[in-house]
């Protein structure tokens, strides 16, 4: 299978401008962090950078910055790139048998946390503190259950869009962050 350059699967910046008041993301940072993406990616070096930092990418807003939802499209497809090297390195390294036995093992370790009952599947903050609003992140629990248990059709797009609303007392950030990362990453792993 011929790979196909990162550089042609990531628009070239610059990114339009984040319209009117709203703030975006800092242009000098994302060249920087796409610029360093590309100089990884074809330096065929699967430890250099991986997917799950790029997923993990953050820049600051600022007025006049690149607007946030095409920045987050062209790093779902860098991440998308990555992963697909990851894969080969491993399926290589591992063989199929053990990165399949690895896929499916981090996708139970997912599926018996969500598993548990509603309210109850991620720890609390406490009252006096924010977290995700507890049924948004449920009904998103939910469907990424079905998806993993039955094949039921979610995108990693999907899952890396999902923003939660706060409420007091809610579930902590942390936790629900690292699972919805371990499901893209079972999602990128059998591609």
């Amino acid at each position: 299978m011929t790979e196909t350059p990162i550089h042609d699967r990531v628009s070239a910046t610059p990114f339009p401008a984040a319209s009117g008041r709203s703030k975006g993301y800092e242009k000098r940072a994302v060249d920087a962090f796409l610029a360093q993406a590309r100089e990884a990616f074809e330096a065929d070096d699967a430890g250099v950078l991986r997917s799950s930092e790029v997923r993990a990418a953050a820049f600051p807003l600022v007025r006049g910055g690149y607007a946030v939802a095409p920045v987050d499209a062209a790093l779902g497809r860098v991440e998308d790139a990555f992963a697909a090297r990851e894969r080969e390195y491993a399926l290589s390294r591992l063989g199929a048998r053990a990165w399949v036995a690895e896929t499916r093992d981090t996708a139970q370790v997912v599926l018996d946390r969500l598993g548990r009952p509603r309210g109850h599947r991620f720890d609390r903050v406490g009252l006096l503190h924010y977290g995700y609003r507890v049924d948004e992140v449920d009904i998103v629990a939910d469907r990424v259950s079905r998806y993993l248990a039955a094949g039921d059709p979610v995108t990693p797009e999907q899952v890396r869009a999902v923003a939660f609303r706060m409420q007091r007392g809610g579930y902590r950030e942390t936790q629900v962050d690292a699972v919805l990362d371990a499901v893209i990453e079972v999602m990128l792993a059998v591609g």
